[in-house]
């Protein structure tokens, strides 16, 4: 029997000298401005019973937690997230306790993440909550000590984003439509999918709630973002206004205390946990490629427990500050504003050609890209902007770490590999269809047993048989899929056809079109926001020249 006894889980790794000598940095910085402002700390146990993260909201899907049994057969988890372990805290150990409490964590989280993907399974993270205090006064406080607590470690762009997630919910109040449409259009306004957006709200009746949500995920930027909302929400429910004046109130409080450069408004805002119920915020940093705070208020979270009060708080990720710390030889002086050079990662082969056509339309200099030869990392003369070639999965990585701004991509490595990002512009080309094929003269969904499906994309095909409710195997072929049919390995393929003459000169017919794809540009979520005048201005050449090719 195979021993693991020289190796780490996976999503685990062991730290060594200067790597824990850089959290030890981050979190002594951390400490010291956290009990500077009056918190306390607490801790709460590695394992909690499950019944702590399983109320009706699901905060946190069950697949993403380790679960364990006690003694007792009791499932346990390990610990998702601390937010809400501390909510039971307060609301038994503390109940009764003299209020406002300020409280501080330092500990680590344990979340499953999709494999090979270079995220970490166990995390560390810092953070605060402010509970039994619903005074606008309390929101600043906690975005200013957000902000103090990064910039205590990092100096390198900091940026506060903030937004209200009762704006996207009061919409969903207003839209007709059933609660799988709005799951989806939730998760489109976060990915800032401007083009899925429009085609699921293309369905729904013209209304001003659809003209809102269209231009919802548009809505982020500087103080210029109000004027615009306020011309969207005219003569809306009459919340929203209030809602929209909330922000512009943050936002002039933190430009009163001289945080004006620091803060980005995006109405588009949506953290990942349900719990919130108005003001949300992220933190970034120009050297780090992902949101390294995130918080927001959460004032029905305790009455899950029993204890109706107001909160908010953030969390900060140690394990990202410490690794770019570290980067930076352990420096904590100011360094320089980074400046708007982009670095764009392009799919080699079926794709490139077209996207070269494209940057040309645009007006690059695309000789050197044309005759770029073996050379993987090409810069644009007379452009910031660096081109870096790569396998499709690939690009999809370098965005999501953030060593490239963006990507282009197929939409049929999106929907396998998955990824965090913002997809921002369907470009038209290298259009494809995923289908279903079976054999000719076969029926394929007649008969009793189980099916055996052969694809080089097995999420898509899981997906699309778990939404007719059909149970089949899933058999993954890297290469010509259409000859497991031929060799009866399966009795269907899923996979991306053109023109679909390559299915029938192997006997195989469409049983069914699941969905077509084309070449999509993706954006960094960090990116996205310290580079938005640059990277707006991109988009827009490219959307135009898209719309003309159409």
């Amino acid at each position: 029997m195979k021993r693991y006894d020289r190796i780490t889980p996976e999503g685990t790794k062991d730290l060594l000298f200067a790597e824990c000598a850089s959290r030890k940095r981050v979190e002594s910085s951390l400490h010291s401005v956290f009990e500077e402002a009056g918190y306390q700390q607490v801790i709460t146990p590695g394992f909690e019973f499950y019944d702590v993260f399983s109320s009706s909201e699901m905060y946190f899907p069950q697949e993403d937690m380790y679960k364990l049994m006690d003694d007792k057969g009791r499932v346990m988890v390990a610990r998702p997230d601390s937010t809400i372990p501390i909510a039971r805290l307060v609301s038994t150990k503390l109940k009764g306790y003299p209020l406002p409490l300020k409280l501080y964590y330092s500990q680590s989280l344990f979340r499953k993440n999709p494999g090979l993907r270079g995220r970490s399974n166990e995390l560390f993270q810092m953070g605060i909550e402010l509970i039994g205090d619903a005074t606008f006064q309390s929101d600043i406080e906690v975005l200013t000590l957000g902000a103090k607590a990064l910039s205590s470690v990092r100096t390198s762009s900091l940026r506060i984003e903030i937004g209200h997630v009762g704006v996207f919910q009061l919409l969903m109040e207003h839209l007709s439509a059933d609660s799988e449409l709005k799951a989806r259009i939730h998760e489109f306004i976060s990915a800032k999918n401007y083009g899925a957006l429009s085609a699921k709200l293309d369905r729904l009746e013209d209304s001003q709630t659809t003209r809102i949500l269209r231009e919802l995920p548009k809505l982020f930027g500087g103080k210029e973002v109000f004027q615009k909302a306020e011309a969207l929400f005219d003569g809306y429910d009459e919340r929203l206004i209030e809602m929209l004046d909330y922000l512009k109130r943050v936002y002039e409080e933190l430009t009163a205390i001289g945080l004006e450069e620091l803060v980005i408004i995006d109405f588009g805002l949506v953290n990942q946990a349900d719990y919130y119920s108005s003001l949300v915020f992220k933190g970034y940093l120009s050297s780090v490629g992902e949101p390294v705070l995130s918080g927001g208020r959460y004032d029905g979270l305790l009455k899950d427990f029993g204890n109706d009060l107001p909160a908010i708080g953030f969390g900060i990720s140690v394990d990202i500050l410490a690794a770019d710390l570290l980067r930076s030889n352990g420096s904590l002086e100011k360094e320089e504003e980074p400046n708007h050079r982009l670095r764009i990662a392009l799919t080699k082969g079926r794709l490139e050609k077209n996207a070269i056509d494209l940057f040309q339309q645009i007006g690059f200099d695309t000789e050197h890209l044309k005759e770029k030869g073996r050379r993987l990392f090409v810069t644009v003369p007379g452009r910031e902007i660096d081109i870096v070639f790569a396998k499709a999965a690939d690009v999809i990585t370098y965005v999501e770490h953030g060593v490239c701004d963006l990507g282009i991509v197929g939409m049929d490595t999106i929907l396998e590999s998955g990824g965090t990002f913002y997809e921002v512009l369907n470009l038209g080309f290298g259009k494809c269809r995923f289908v279903l094929a079976a054999p000719k003269e076969t029926d394929f969904f007649g008969g009793y047993g189980t099916k055996r499906i052969a694809t080089k994309y097995p999420k898509v095909a899981r997906d699309f048989f778990e939404d007719k409710g059909m149970d089949v195997q899933v058999i993954r072929i890297e290469g010509s899929v259409e000859l497991a049919p031929i060799l009866n390995l399966a009795d269907g393929i899923v996979d991306i056809v053109e023109t679909g003459s390559t299915l029938k000169e192997n006997g195989l017919v469409i049983v069914e079109e699941i969905r077509g794809i084309s070449a999509r540009l993706i954006v960094n979520e960090a990116s996205m926001k310290l580079k938005k005048n640059v990277i707006d201005d991109l988009i827009t050449d490219m959307e135009r020249k898209v719309q003309e090719n159409s």
